[in-house]
């Protein structure tokens, strides 16, 4: 899982339990591409693909899976390595060239028996992106009553999108986070609580949570907050001595210790990167990039390397707000 980048994957699975309303309120990641828009079912750029022909063209017609095959690819992490997929296949003009580039990229992180699978199922989640992109943010997204409007807007969409086995495995314990997240807000906005009715309330409203999601929540709650110490500590270029003084005297040394080898694994991720990066600025012949890519990094991180870039892009693409 390294292969992202220690610390922005840190920060990135933290958000995802913790934070799913900001998955709305900031829309889910490149969820319509750039300059979509619907031209009408059946419009499709030249020489793009259907899902149906890219799955003859992979092994003949779309079979129905058996209920072990199709458990299987509904584990733990389909949303992830889904919106892996789609970061590293960038912005698109339309849903249907994104789809056609996904439809390309898709043996790259899914097994020939769930190709067929997976490239139906990344078909409607585009077309549920672009959908999710259409919902109108909350004008205060601290308005519990306007979130919960929204998050049925967005749960609507799911269901128009996803059977409802799929919606369980990509949505479900995000869904549950969420909801607990308006329940406290509820509570937060409520003023005839006094502080200590407040944080007794959302000790009750945390025991509805099951108790992974529980272990989830707080795990994630300390991750962003380890996250967000280590940015601070990158914009103000703090010596490995404060870093780990500081650390130690927060976590403790075994932790400290643990998050210094997290700087190390980082610093050598972005150094690989960079070194491949050049290679592309270079433009070095195919080949030799493909050399570049097998040396610098293990065939998992070379999954992970196009989504890191695109990273990468974006982060430098997006204004620093004052």
């Amino acid at each position: 899982m390294s292969s992202r980048g220690p610390l922005a994957l840190l920060a990135a699975c933290a958000g995802l339990a913790v934070l799913g309303l900001a998955l709305f309120i900031q829309p889910e990641a490149g969820v319509a591409p750039q300059g979509a828009h619907r031209t009408g079912e059946n419009a499709r750029p030249a020489g793009s693909a259907t899902a149906d022909q890219l799955i003859a063209a992979t092994g003949g017609a779309l079979n129905q899976p058996s209920a072990e095959a199709r458990n299987a690819f509904l584990a733990s992490g389909l949303r992830f390595k889904l919106e892996d997929l789609v970061l590293e296949a960038g912005e698109a003009s339309t849903p249907a060239i994104l789809k056609q580039q996904l439809a390309a990229l898709a043996p790259k992180y899914f097994s020939e028996a769930e190709l067929s699978q997976a490239m139906e199922l990344l078909d409607r989640y585009v077309d549920y992106r672009v959908a999710v992109g259409a919902i109108k943010p909350p004008s205060d997204p601290g308005d519990p009553a306007a979130l919960r409007g929204v998050l049925d807007a967005r749960r609507l969409v799911r269901e128009k999108h996803f059977r409802a086995d799929e919606c369980a495995a990509l949505f479900a314990q995000e869904e549950e986070l969420d909801r607990f997240t308006v329940a406290r807000l509820e509570i937060e906005r409520n003023p005839d609580l006094s502080a200590e009715q407040k944080a007794a309330a959302v000790r009750d409203a945390e025991r509805d949570l099951s108790e992974s999601q529980r272990a989830t929540r707080a795990d994630a709650v300390a991750h962003l907050a380890v996250a967000s110490q280590s940015a601070a500590f990158e914009a103000t270029g703090a010596s490995e001595q404060e870093r780990y003084a500081q650390r130690r005297a927060q976590y403790g040394d075994t932790a400290a210790q643990q998050l210094a080898q997290l700087d190390r694994e980082e610093r050598d991720w972005q150094a690989r990167l960079d070194e491949y990066s050049a290679g592309k600025a270079r433009n070095e012949p195919p080949a030799q990039l493909n050399r570049m890519r097998q040396q610098l990094f293990s065939t998992e991180e070379q999954l992970r390397v196009e989504a890191a870039l695109a990273l990468r892009r974006q982060a430098r693409a997006t204004p620093t707000r004052p």
